[in-house]
């Protein structure tokens, strides 16, 4: 395992369109409003632990239920390229949790942070690149939501309703073409 920096480029840019904080900004807004205060260092680290832990341990989880990573890739870059559609057409397709009344570890750290599409696409993205490489991208990652989630307030006023929009449909699309790539390179395998 060597640390490449093309490999971590992508993966930081896959995992970043797919985590989506920045167009999460309204809905972590409209969480802080109604359930109070969201503690950044909290959701940050428990939302680190899942993917850290899904990273190393996602794939003896699948091969107890009988799957390879491969298969998990094919299927997770079906599930990237239906969040970056959704992220660009603007209709939602994965319908998120709405119980405020929890803890901000929940609603925000998961599924809104660590979810099902980032958990899939940690696995996806371990089809085809090392650990070492994916962990830096988590890391990276994981500092840019945290600096989101301390900075809600102000990122809402800079960016706007338009430019969110613009950035969640300009992820969108770089999502869409990761999925394809993923699911091409992974579904030539089978026939191998």
């Amino acid at each position: 395992m060597t640390f490449r920096l093309d490999e971590f480029i992508t993966i930081s840019f896959t995992l970043f369109a797919v985590i989506d904080i920045v167009g999460s900004v309204p809905l972590l807004i409209s969480l802080k409003e109604k359930s109070g205060d969201i503690n950044a260092t909290q959701a940050t680290l428990f939302s680190g632990l899942l993917m850290i832990v899904f990273l190393f341990l996602g794939e003896q989880f699948l091969n107890i239920l009988g799957l390879d990573v491969r298969s998990f890739a094919v299927g997770g870059s079906i599930v990237i390229f239906l969040l970056g559609l959704e992220m660009v057409l603007g209709h939602e397709i994965f319908k998120g949790e709405t119980n405020t009344k929890a803890s901000s570890l929940v609603p925000v750290a998961f599924p809104t942070i660590a979810g099902s599409g980032t958990l899939t696409t940690i696995m996806s993205l371990k089809a085809n690149y090392n650990e070492l490489n994916i962990l830096a991208g988590i890391l990276i990652n994981l500092v840019l939501v945290f600096i989101v989630l301390h900075l809600l307030n102000r990122i809402q006023r800079l960016l706007g309703v338009s430019g969110l929009i613009a950035v969640r449909k300009f992820f969108g699309v770089i999502l869409i073409a990761i999925a394809v790539k993923i699911f091409g390179s992974n579904l030539a395998a089978f026939g191998k």
